[in-house]
């Protein structure tokens, strides 16, 4: 910079910090001090996806157009010259093949919407497994509960407007998802689709919702989210240095703020790339959605499969009450995921009343050391993996020729059977690990060198981390939740490893 536009800059700043006393502030701020560990750029993720899916999205909002009309397609791509589609997929195709860039920036959006939801789930794997949603922080997790609600029907809104064959079978899966509500589903369904399915109007409500409604959600719920971050300070893990009453880290400035625009561009990079190599979402090759068209072997995205799942595994249970009947897919497709999500926004007032923890928290936990909370998060997982799994039940019967009741079947039991086992495992897991954590504190590392007593016993030499006493005993420490060490290092004595009466 020129000495011009130096003290242009300084005179601009010093004329701010006269009227505004902005210089305190920024001191301050700039100071905020973040914790250095990789699993808190999954929060970064998500927020770097979700920029580039405004701005990619607000390039294709210029081209595409939310009209159920229908025409003949005569555009360049020859496969679909002379059918009979909407106005809604024909711009797709146009965007695909004569908007320069295009397809390019379609493939960058809907990578990016994966992305997205995929940095949500990881960052909130983080945080429940650590223990980050524990008081005072209940509201941040809440609020994280619901950008992962409203992501996922933001990615099923924004596919479902293409009017492709993929999309409109999704569609018409919601639209027999809402007639399956007791008493209110017509209404429900009205308001969607203006109608019967599939209505001519559904298309813009999709529209309207996708790029104006859910957006601006959104943002207001990111907002507040980094707000509350930002205002009740990180949680960190413990190590040296590390209280309830501070923050062990780096400052915002220079620091994080250089750590954070690298991991920016590197999304911004990731999503490029997997948006020229691999083809996704190739609206083209699946042709416009007719009623009478039906396909197998399509997935949706994966963040919807284990609906799909829950669909294909639920018994044909429909439930007369009076003059109406409940039908079967209501339970999988509605009641299912709401208890889903309902259980994950309750977790951490379920915790602190059945823990009776109601204290401040600002340390992090290692999972092992609360193999409860760490067993019902695989238990869960478990869960969804088995209904992720039963949602390509087609496919899977093709691939490895098995016969599709056979793996309807085992995902019944599956979903029975492995939740609990994944419980048990993880918990006996943790408690190993907890052991292992404390004998290494009390007794010392293993060094796997054995010593012959006088009696012609065998021991194994440990070399304690807290050293030994005057009578060459191991002085044991307390376990305080941070990484136990278990590095050989060639200071400190080794001493053997005798047993406990003997010691």
């Amino acid at each position: 910079m020129s000495r011009i536009g130096r003290a242009l800059a300084a005179r601009v700043a010093e004329g701010l910090d006269q009227r505004y006393r902005l210089a305190g502030s920024v001191r301050k701020e700039t100071s905020h001090v973040f914790p250095k560990h990789h699993s808190f750029f999954w929060g970064e993720f998500a927020l770097y996806s979700f920029i580039v899916l405004l701005l990619s999205g607000t390039y294709l909002g210029l081209f595409f157009v939310p009209d159920t009309t229908e025409v003949v397609y005569a555009g360049p791509y020859l496969p679909a010259q002379g059918l009979h589609m909407s106005r809604a997929y024909e711009s797709a195709l146009a965007l695909s093949f004569e908007v320069r860039g295009g397809l390019f920036i379609r493939q960058i959006h809907h990578w990016a919407a994966l992305l997205f939801v995929a940095s949500i789930v990881l960052h909130m794997f983080r945080n429940f497994f650590t223990g980050s949603f524990r008081r005072p922080r209940e509201a941040t997790w809440v609020g994280g509960v619901a950008l992962l609600a409203l992501a996922i029907l933001e990615g099923y809104a924004g596919y479902s407007m293409l009017d492709d064959l993929l999309s409109g079978l999704g569609v018409r899966i919601l639209s027999g998802l809402l007639l399956s509500v007791p008493v209110a589903g017509t209404w429900l369904h009205w308001i969607v689709f203006g109608g019967e399915f599939d209505g001519q109007i559904w298309i813009s409500r999709f529209f309207l919702g996708h790029v104006f409604l859910i957006p601006a959600l959104l943002i207001a719920l990111i907002a507040v989210h980094v707000g509350l971050v930002w205002y009740q300070k990180h949680t960190h893990f413990p190590g040296p240095g590390a209280r309830e009453s501070n923050v062990v880290g780096e400052r915002a400035v220079p620091g994080f703020g250089t750590n954070t625009v690298a991991n920016g561009i590197c999304v911004v990079a990731v999503i490029g790339l997997l948006a020229g190599v691999f083809q996704i979402n190739p609206v083209f090759l699946w042709g416009p959605y007719t009623p009478a068209a039906s396909s197998t072997f399509i997935q949706p995205d994966w963040y919807a499969g284990f609906l799909i799942g829950g669909l294909r595994l639920f018994p044909r249970w429909d439930v007369h009450l009076g003059p109406y009947t409940v039908p079967a897919p209501f339970w999988p497709g509605l009641v299912l995921p709401l208890v889903m999500f309902a259980l994950l926004a309750a977790y951490p007032f379920l915790e602190q009343r059945f823990m009776h923890d109601r204290a401040q928290h600002q340390l992090l936990q290692r999972p092992r050391d609360n193999p409860v909370r760490t067993a019902i998060g695989a238990m869960g997982i478990t869960f969804y993996l088995v209904l992720f799994a039963s949602g390509a039940t087609d496919a899977i019967s093709a691939a490895f020729d098995i016969p599709f009741e056979v793996l309807v079947w085992a995902g019944r039991v599956g979903l029975l059977v492995l939740p609990p086992l994944a419980y048990q495992v993880t918990k006996r897991v943790c408690v190993g690990l907890q052991r292992a954590d404390r004998d290494v504190l009390a007794r010392g590392v293993r060094t796997g060198t054995l010593q012959q007593r006088p009696g012609g016993v065998f021991v194994e030499l440990r070399r304690p981390p807290g050293g030994v006493d005057a009578q060459g005993r191991p002085i044991p420490l307390v376990y305080g939740g941070a990484r136990v060490d278990r590095a050989l290092t060639t200071s400190g004595r080794a001493v053997p490893d005798e047993p406990e009466e003997q010691r």
